[in-house]
């Protein structure tokens, strides 16, 4: 994120960043075998929304919260005892650091996924999130908005293509 001193001032900015500037590094990794009851604990404590599990040091899998909701508590099933292995997705899907967030989208959208990870040479850089994608779009959108309330001109327009409503009166 040290490319943006300040939030993108557009969205195509926005869009046409590297995967890596905008991806979260404070990732959630357990073991494979830990229970979604201790993976809930890590996201809280981590205020993140997935956990990436690994088998011997190497990242095999990821469970999202949803996996928890869907797979685990709508079903009735104790927490405590279902093991992440049981409710991970595998594999990981993964974009370059270089790939665009547009890119990380599409991909997103092509699985129907939420998080996708960012990784280079087999390391994990972090994990771009749907949902952080939308705060930082609002931000984007609110910073624009607040700079036509304050007339610095977020676009020019063609005049001809404006009907005010004093016009219509006459």
């Amino acid at each position: 994120m040290d490319e943006f001193s300040a939030e993108p001032t557009s969205m195509s900015l926005l869009l046409m960043a590297p995967a890596r500037k905008l991806a979260d590094s404070n990732v959630a990794m357990a073991d494979y075998n830990d229970s979604a009851d201790s993976a809930i604990r890590l996201m809280k404590e981590k205020e993140t929304k997935c956990v990436l599990l690994s088998r011997g040091g190497e990242a095999i899998g990821i469970v999202t919260k949803t996996d928890i909701l869907y797979k685990v508590l709508s079903q009735g099933k104790n927490p405590s005892k279902v093991r992440l292995e049981e409710i991970m997705t595998s594999p990981i899907l993964a974009v370059d650091p270089d790939s665009t967030v547009q890119e990380a989208l599409s991909m997103m959208d092509k699985h129907a996924i939420r998080q996708i990870v960012v990784s280079t040479n087999s390391s994990v850089i972090g994990i771009i999130s749907r949902d952080d994608l939308f705060e930082r779009e609002h931000l984007t959108t609110s910073s624009a908005e607040d700079s036509a309330i304050q007339g610095t001109p977020v676009c020019i327009i063609n005049p001809e293509a404006i009907l005010f409503n004093k016009d219509n009166e006459a």
